[in-house]
């Protein structure tokens, strides 16, 4: 991975020629909201997705942490390629599902942790997430008990974010979902571009950054990206202005 960085240039204009797109979701096309469900989805984003993937000959693809089912419901309109569950999961790219043994078992000792502690507790298709935002001092108890998870569930593996702590299948990332992509037509051939917010992302953002593209970085904090913009609303502005100038 590359050195972080205190990039603060925007991003330039998308080529609709040889750049191939990556986008996460949450904190990235939608504003973070206190609880993973409150989420607000800005009125035909699904289908400003599809718009912009016909611009790039379909070489668009969403890479979330999300679940599948999630990310299909919140994207309504939009039926390019998706990744979800950082990289466990996809759509439309013929990859069977990474399902490790003793999911539900460990769905329902994450769920226990949380009714006994006062966190939010995040089901995921093939996981889940501790959300300790109402109760940061509860940080590091959350984060011991998930690393103690692994070890009775070696199938999984912990994936820390914001103000959260995430059980995924092992050996799943957002970095080799886009090698993966890469090797796939219509990304084959094009220079990378990956938009994300969170320390999930950084994997995926120093890959593009070395495979002749570029990370944008959407919010504060140390990057190995190039380039930065401020919120959501930004980067729903960048690309819409894509969408005139591809």
């Amino acid at each position: 991975m590359s050195e972080p960085t205190g990039a603060e240039d925007a991003p330039p204009a998308l080529n609709a020629a040889q750049d191939a797109l990556f986008l996460d979701f949450d904190g990235c096309l939608v504003e973070i909201a206190p609880r993973p469900d409150a989420i607000i989805i800005p009125k035909e984003l699904g289908k400003t997705l599809t718009r912009l993937s016909e611009r790039l000959g379909g070489a668009l693809a969403i890479v979330s942490g999300r679940s599948l089912p999630e990310l299909e419901t919140y994207l309504a309109g939009f039926d390019g390629p998706m990744v979800g569950s950082h990289g466990a999961e996809s759509r439309g790219l013929g990859q069977e599902a990474v399902r490790p043994e003793g999911l539900a078992d460990l769905q329902q000792a994450m769920e226990d942790f949380c009714a006994e502690n006062g966190l939010l507790y995040e089901p995921k298709s093939l996981g889940g997430g501790l959300h300790y935002r109402a109760k940061p001092e509860l940080q590091l108890l959350t984060e011991r008990f998930a690393a103690e998870l692994t070890t009775r569930f070696p199938g999984f593996e912990v994936q820390l974010a914001k103000m959260a702590v995430e059980l995924r299948p092992g050996g799943v990332s957002k970095d080799r979902a886009l090698e993966m992509l890469s090797h796939i037509a219509p990304f084959t051939g094009r220079r990378p571009v990956y938009a994300g917010d969170d320390v999930t992302d950084e994997p995926a953002l120093a890959w593009a950054e070395a495979h002749g593209g570029f990370g944008v970085k959407v919010g504060d904090g140390a990057t190995a990206a190039s380039h930065r913009l401020a919120a959501p609303a930004q980067v729903r502005t960048w690309l819409a202005a894509a969408l005139e100038d591809c």
